[in-house]
């Protein structure tokens, strides 16, 4: 037999196979360890050992760097903590994270019924070494007792399984899925087979799917152990092209594809098998009708038997409508009639349908598990064909957290939650809906969307006008984000860029909520209330002039505030900290947001957006500049922000070696870590005098790195620009850097004389 060593090195063993060849290498390990172990017992006649395999060890599931969970069951051995050190040593001295526990029979069986963690590692437990018969004994006490505390246990356990969903997510939908702990991942399984042993029934069709979700789970699991060196659960971008290709995938998305898939099995089935064991308070009640032809029947929403899918084709979108609105879950039994009757809908949509679908999509969150169950029976794509083209498609964009699929039905939830603020909710939720469906297919995703709404829309049957409404929608979905983090509000240009593109007030006042919504379902960083205060006020300034007022009418400021331009007409040096943010004010001198940016770099502080503001000085006062920081948290709780404002000061006032520090750091700065969602490998900058009435725009884009920020801006101060304005965002692994600058006559940079001498000096700067 082979050792555990030549187990791992084996590429060409994988997933199931993989597990249970590593797991009888270890058998035979352990027994070699024990057999050495019990040399040490004194009383060999009056004495009983037994070493049993329990948790992922016991189901023979061992991955590369799996923890050994192993019991030492005995009997009238005095010794036996010498003889677990015997044991136990050897396997820590390998490297190998242990499980480990000694016990009695009778203590092991008493844990068993008042601990859930040892009743259950003991279910698929087996016998490695030692007295058979004394580990048999142990092990069906323990299966026995499992059985008989069954209802208790299962309750207890399903409260296990949802607060694990809470905090780990979905594997089906996350671009980062937790293998092991996700809602649809290998732990599931593991419960659903412990459910089974404590009389939990599954249909047969469900046992075979889970097996196969098994299967490829954990396929994923040990290649990904074998290729980090370490034990690891969360499949990340940066690892699926490698994992896909160790395993004979054609790409990453052909992974994530099946990974996806697994998980949609193994949560479809254990939603069901937990949904029987714990059915709704109302279940006994008399049944009820909710709509025409759909009713509430022990708990569940049912499709009457007098309705026939294949005739009334819209029955599907009003069984999911009335499950939504309950907050029910569609009965199996009507779910399958619906799968297999129902066909491909009609050109044009029957009468009614768009509206269903409307309402369906209103109910927000509660329609989130409706149109899963649908997709489970492939109904969503016999109502909108082009659903299967986002169906589980990962998004190689660290900046969002869903499959395409997903976060499209995340949208549409949190689109519903916004309803009330505009005159369309139909027309908000339909966006959302849509927003993104072009990320299915080649080309730029909003104009495909864009091209296949005009298909879609004319399709459900909307009116000339709400396809073109929605067309806008999807076309400019990201305008409002985009130009709000990226541009100067106060610019009146700016205001006129999107008002020429939003058209009128109320698609200007649907994008404002679909960029809210979108937002939000994309991911933590997406949404912030310094992002929702600038497009409010960027909306806010659209509207008045898409409502007939001047553009000048409507001024702006967020930034600097009332006690920022009171420090400014001061004159002096002022440093101040709130909750995230670095408030600098000082007289305005070449590279002065580039000192702050990087005194902020050389104390660890990573820089996740900015504001540079300056005043042209009045009769009596030089120029000042303010600069807003907007910073990630220090990265330990006692961190020195005196430290901070003394350098940011001194380097101000030349008295700082700001550089040489720099330089020095970065020699022994580690490398960020490197996303697979990076979407350019090289830094890009652009130039436009078009952008702004005063200034000259300039846009990097660039992977991120330390001091990133400070190399920018100091390129620009050395290049005689002055900031007039600045944003800076950082999404996912790259930054986006906006500035508008003026020369040293205060004039637009001509481009055509030194905007390539500029924009060299700049992407000079990533390589130096």
């Amino acid at each position: 037999m082979r050792t555990r060593a030549e187990v791992i090195t084996d590429a060409s063993v994988t997933g199931g196979a993989f597990c249970r060849a590593l797991s009888d290498a270890t058998d035979k390990w352990m027994r070699e360890l024990y057999e050495q172990a019990i040399t040490l017992v004194k009383e060999r006649k009056q004495s009983s050992v037994a070493l049993i395999a329990v948790g992922g060890y016991g189901r023979r599931e061992l991955a590369p760097f799996s923890d050994l969970d192993l019991l030492l069951v005995h009997k009238g051995v005095r010794n036996i903590d010498d003889v677990a050190s015997k044991l136990w040593y050897p396997i820590w001295d390998a490297g190998l994270k242990l499980g480990h526990a000694v016990r009695t029979p009778k203590e092991t069986l008493s844990l068993c019924a008042t601990d859930l963690d040892t009743a259950t590692s003991l279910v698929t437990a087996r016998f490695v070494a030692g007295d058979s018969s004394l580990a048999d004994e142990v092990i069906r006490g323990a299966r026995d007792a499992w059985k008989k505390r069954g209802k208790q246990w299962l309750l207890e356990l399903h409260e296990r399984v949802k607060e694990r969903h809470e905090s780990a997510g979905e594997v089906a939908f996350r671009l980062e899925p937790d293998l092991k702990e996700g809602s649809g991942g290998l732990r599931d399984v593991h419960a659903l087979w412990w459910a089974l042993s404590a009389g939990l029934q599954l249909a047969s069709g469900d046992v075979t799917s889970l097996v196969e979700a098994h299967e490829v789970l954990l396929g994923v699991r040990v290649e990904l152990h074998r290729l980090a060196g370490k034990a690891g659960d969360v499949l990340r971008l940066e690892d699926q092209a490698t994992v896909a290709k160790a395993i004979g995938f054609s790409s990453d998305d052909a992974l994530m594809a099946s990974v996806s898939a697994a998980g949609r099995k193994i949560a479809w089935v254990a939603d069901e098998a937990w949904a029987r064991l714990d059915p709704p308070a109302d279940a006994k009640a008399e049944p009820r009708s909710l709509s025409a032809g759909v009713l509430v029947r022990e708990g569940e929403v049912h499709l009457a038997d007098d309705v026939d899918p294949a005739v009334e084709v819209s029955a599907v979108l009003r069984v999911a409508t009335a499950a939504a609105r309950e907050g029910r879950r569609i009965a199996r039994e009507s779910l399958n009639r619906l799968g297999e009757r129902t066909p491909q809908f009609p050109n044009p949509w029957p009468a009614g349908a768009s509206d269903e679908l409307v309402a369906l999509l209103l109910e927000g969150e509660r329609a989130i598990p409706v149109l899963e169950a649908l997709d489970q029976r492939n109904l969503l794509v016999k109502v909108l064909p082009e659903w299967s083209s986002v169906r589980s498609k990962p998004q190689r964009n660290a900046y969002h957290r869903f499959t395409v699929d997903r976060h499209l039905w995340q949208a549409c939830a949190n689109a519903a939650s916004l309803a009330n603020r505009v005159k369309r909710p139909d027309l908000l939720v339909l966006g959302a809906l849509f927003h993104d469906i072009g990320k299915g297919y080649k080309g730029d995703h909003t104009e495909v969307g864009v091209q296949l709404f005009d298909v879609v829309g004319r399709r459900m049957g909307l009116t000339e006008d709400d396809v073109h409404t929605i067309q806008t929608m999807i076309e400019h979905h990201l305008l409002l984000a985009d130009v709000a983090t990226h541009r100067d509000l106060s610019d009146d240009a700016t205001i006129t860029y999107v008002a020429e593109r939003a058209g009128n007030v109320t698609t200007l006042e649907l994008l404002h909520a679909l960029t809210e919504a979108d937002s939000l379902a994309t991911g933590p960083s997406a949404w912030s209330a310094w992002k929702s205060d600038l497009v409010t006020s960027l909306a806010q300034r659209v509207s008045h002039v898409l409502g007939g007022g001047d553009v000048s009418d409507v001024t702006w400021r967020l930034f600097p505030s009332a006690e920022v331009l009171r420090l400014m007409s001061e004159g002096d040096i002022s440093v101040t900290f709130g909750e995230g943010s670095v408030t600098v004010v000082s007289p305005d001198r070449p590279g002065t947001f580039a000192t702050v940016a990087g005194v902020l770099s050389l104390n660890n502080l990573d820089v996740l957006g900015a504001e540079a503001y300056s005043d042209d000085g009045g009769d009596h006062q030089a120029p000042m500049a303010a600069s807003e920081f907007r910073v990630a948290a220090p990265p330990f709780a006692d961190f020195d922000w005196h430290k901070v404002r003394a350098e940011i000061v001194s380097s101000l006032n030349g008295d700082f070696p700001l550089e040489a520090r720099l330089a020095e750091r970065n020699k022994s700065a580690r490398p960020r870590r490197v996303l697979a969602a990076r979407t350019l490998d090289a830094p890009v900058v652009r130039l436009d005098n078009s952008v702004s009435s005063n200034a000259t725009f300039v846009e990097v884009r660039a992977p991120d790195s330390v001091g990133i920020l400070h190399r920018i801006t100091k390129v620009l101060a050395d290049s005689g620009l002055d900031i007039r304005h600045a944003r800076v965002q950082t999404l996912g692994s790259e930054v986006v850097d906006t500035f508008y600058v003026r020369d040293s006559t205060g004039e637009k940079v001509s481009i055509e004389r030194d905007g390539e001498s500029i924009r060299a000096a700049v992407l000079n700067s990533f390589t130096n």
